[in-house]
C-alpha cells in the first residue's frame, strides 16, 4: 500500500511540476487592449456586405426576369474577388448552367424589384422567417447584403457562354 501512494505522489510531482515550472507571459508580450468599442468597428464597416449572404442571391436582367442565382465567389489571393459563378436555368441545381463572371458585371440593388403588380407598394420576403413584408421602410438600411443582383442578357444568351466548371470531373 505504501508503495502504490509513493508512486502517486511521485507522479503527482513529476506532472505538476512542469505545471509549475511554466511562468506568466510577460506584460509587453500580452495583446494589446482593445481601444475601440465594437459599435465603432461595426459603423467602420457600413456599406459592406456578408459574402456567405451573396451566395444564392437571385440574379435579374434590366426587365426583371430572373436569370438565376449566385452559386460562388472566387477570390484570389489576396482577398479580391476574380468572379462570380452563376448558376443559369435549371430547378433545384438540376440542369443548371454554371457561368462565371466578373464583378463588374453585375449591380446590386438593395431595394425589392418592383413589378407592375405591385404599384408603389413593393413585397420582400424576410428569408430568415419566410413572412412577407410589404412596407420597406421597415427594412434596415445595412442588413449586410443586398436584395438582388442585376446583369444585362436573357437566359439564352446566358446559357451560351461557356460553362463554368470547378474542375475536370464537374
Amino acid at each position: 500500500m505504501k508503495s502504490i501512494l509513493v508512486v502517486a505522489l511521485l507522479g503527482a510531482a513529476v506532472i505538476g511540476g512542469s505545471a509549475f515550472a511554466q511562468s506568466t507571459q510577460p506584460a509587453d508580450r500580452a495583446a494589446p487592449a482593445a481601444t475601440s468599442r465594437p459599435s465603432d468597428a461595426k459603423m467602420a464597416l457600413k456599406g459592406s456586405w456578408r459574402a456567405s449572404k451573396l451566395m444564392g442571391l437571385n440574379v435579374y436582367n434590366e426587365a426583371n426576369e430572373k436569370l438565376g442565382d449566385i452559386n460562388e465567389l472566387l477570390v484570389d489571393k489576396s482577398g479580391k474577388i476574380e468572379a462570380v459563378v452563376i448558376g443559369i436555368g435549371g430547378f433545384l441545381g438540376m440542369g443548371e448552367h454554371d457561368i462565371a463572371v466578373s464583378m463588374d458585371k453585375l449591380k446590386f440593388v438593395e431595394e425589392p424589384i418592383r413589378t407592375s403588380s405591385t404599384g408603389s407598394s413593393t413585397t420582400a420576403r424576410d428569408t430568415t422567417t419566410g413572412a412577407v413584408s410589404t412596407n420597406t421602410a421597415n427594412r434596415n438600411a445595412n442588413d449586410w447584403v443586398p436584395d438582388h443582383a442585376v446583369m444585362s442578357g436573357n437566359k439564352e444568351q446566358l446559357k451560351a457562354l461557356p460553362q463554368f466548371k470547378y474542375s475536370d470531373y464537374n
